[in-house]
């Protein structure tokens, strides 16, 4: 009788030990966490418009000429431009004097068509630009208007 004692024993301890191994092999840690994290956006750079070509021999009365430009995007991203305009900045006599008796009142500029869009890194011509600068006939003397350099500024939004 003790060897079937002993053999249940060693059969109750073998399963109980099968039992621990099956246990331990299905055994496992329930856990829950949380982290944070960051993201960090670019920003927006100025971008320079240049008037491309020249504009001459404006005289009273003449047909507008074309303002064309090009503007350059420095980001390697593109940025959104909305429009760009145009004003006379100065008029220069031939020796770089302000104009005296010549204004921005005896020309006429009319504004670019309007962009509303992203231009990629680089440059980006508007030739024709739908911008035009033009001299009044004036019913005064605008002998104050003869060989000026007027400079023009423009302004991108």
């Amino acid at each position: 009788m003790s060897r079937i004692i002993k053999s249940r024993r060693a059969l109750v301890l073998g399963i109980v030990a099968a039992l621990g191994i099956a246990a331990a092999a299905f055994a496992y840690w329930t856990t829950s966490g949380s982290g944070t994290g960051t993201a960090g956006t670019g920003d927006a750079a100025a971008v320079t418009v240049t008037q491309v070509g020249s504009i001459s021999g404006l005289v009273p009365g003449s047909a507008a000429q074309a303002v064309d430009f090009k503007i350059t995007n420095g980001k390697t991203t593109p940025q959104y431009v909305t429009s760009v305009s145009v004003s006379i900045d100065s008029i220069k006599n031939a020796d770089n004097t302000t104009a005296t008796g010549c204004s921005a009142s005896d020309f006429t500029i009319v504004q670019p068509t309007v962009i509303n869009r992203d231009l990629a890194a680089g440059d980006t011509s508007f030739s024709p630009s739908g911008a035009t600068i033009a001299m009044k006939d004036l019913s005064t003397n605008q002998d104050a208007c003869k060989n000026v350099t007027v400079n023009l500024a423009f302004s991108a939004v």
